[in-house]
């Protein structure tokens, strides 16, 4: 797999439809997803991205970004009088719950994540008190002298082999940390660490798309150099591909890159023996709208039964939903 996973859908799908519902400005808190051709979709369309909510003005609409929020930060949110609509993976969720009850049963938690990042900050202010963040063995080392209980927790979107190697060192270090039964990494993330690393050693060059502020698309980046490649570049778009690429050219994307600009790519570079498209897996996840939105959406529905003095009809159509994609919000033909 390749490309939009199914938090991306959700986030972008959500906001598409604030900007349909509310008139501009509609205010997002931290860029919507980490990729700047979905961002600058959403500026043409009005959209104000911001790193403070107290920059929103007082009954605005705002939707806060799928790497998660503090608690504070939704807090303040709330108190502003407009619509908020949460727009958060949900397995960062997962995460956010998994730290918050190891603090209230007095763990001191092991966050594996990168300093500055959305979903880290967000993640760690759930209790900030009892998480420490982890980036290398020697920020291990530094907490042998604290007392347990010890929790392992992890950002999502980390490269499978950086996550695996502070793992096996953690609980070499402390014997009993408890870690959840199913891993905090983000499945898209490993899925698509897993398909470039099937195709990784077979390419001349490795061409990763996405934006540099992308952890997962980072993480794609490592992966390939991990592997030996030769050459590997990240790309934005096609037009930063250079125009000595030669023999063979495996391609992947991040999991905020649309398929569009995967296409370009592909057209742009122009294989005189066409396209392979290697798979390791399928997915068929689906995340429905946050569920401020769902209510929002079927009060709206409402308004309009009332008005024509239909019969009610107003029930969130998930299999519609489903159906279309984020694809089709960034598409020219759907504007």
């Amino acid at each position: 797999p390749r490309g939009f996973c199914a938090g991306v859908e959700k986030a972008i799908k959500a906001l598409d439809w604030m900007t349909r519902v509310f008139e501009a400005p509609v205010y997002c808190y931290h860029e919507i997803v980490h990729n700047q051709y979905v961002v600058n979709h959403f500026r043409s369309l009005g959209v104000v991205f911001v790193d403070d909510v107290h920059e929103v003005p007082a009954g605005a609409p705002l939707m806060l970004s799928a790497h998660g929020s503090a608690p504070d930060v939704i807090a303040q949110a709330r108190q502003s009088g407009g619509a908020v609509i949460d727009a958060v993976c949900p397995l960062v969720t997962k995460v956010h719950h998994e730290l918050k009850v190891r603090a209230n049963k007095g763990y001191t938690v092991l966050y594996v994540g990168h300093e500055g990042h959305e979903e880290a900050v967000g993640t760690m202010a759930v209790s900030p008190e009892s998480s420490h963040l982890i980036e290398s063995r020697g920020d291990i080392d530094a907490l042998k002298d604290l007392p347990g209980p010890f929790a392992l927790l992890s950002q999502t979107t980390l490269s499978f082999d950086e996550w695996q190697d502070l793992r096996d060192y953690a609980t070499r270090t402390f014997p009993d940390i408890w870690m959840p039964n199913r891993s905090d990494l983000c499945f898209a993330t490993t899925n698509r660490q897993a398909a470039l690393r099937a195709i990784a050693s077979d390419a001349s060059a490795v061409v990763v798309i996405g934006s540099a502020n992308s952890s997962n698309t980072v993480a794609l980046v490592t992966v390939a150099e991990t592997a030996g490649s030769p050459r590997v570049l990240r790309v934005n778009s096609a037009l930063e591909l250079p125009d000595d690429l030669s023999g063979v050219v495996a391609v992947t994307a991040g999991a905020s890159a649309p398929e569009s600009v995967v296409n370009e790519v592909l057209a742009a570079l122009d294989p005189v023996e066409g396209i392979d498209v290697r798979s390791v897996t399928v997915e068929d996840e689906y995340f429905p709208p946050p569920p401020e939105l769902r209510e929002l959406l079927r009060a709206l529905a409402a308004l309009v039964d009332l008005a024509l003095a239909s019969p009610a009809s107003s029930t969130f159509d998930a299999q519609a939903d489903r159906e279309f994609t984020a694809a089709q919000v960034l598409s020219p033909l759907t504007q």
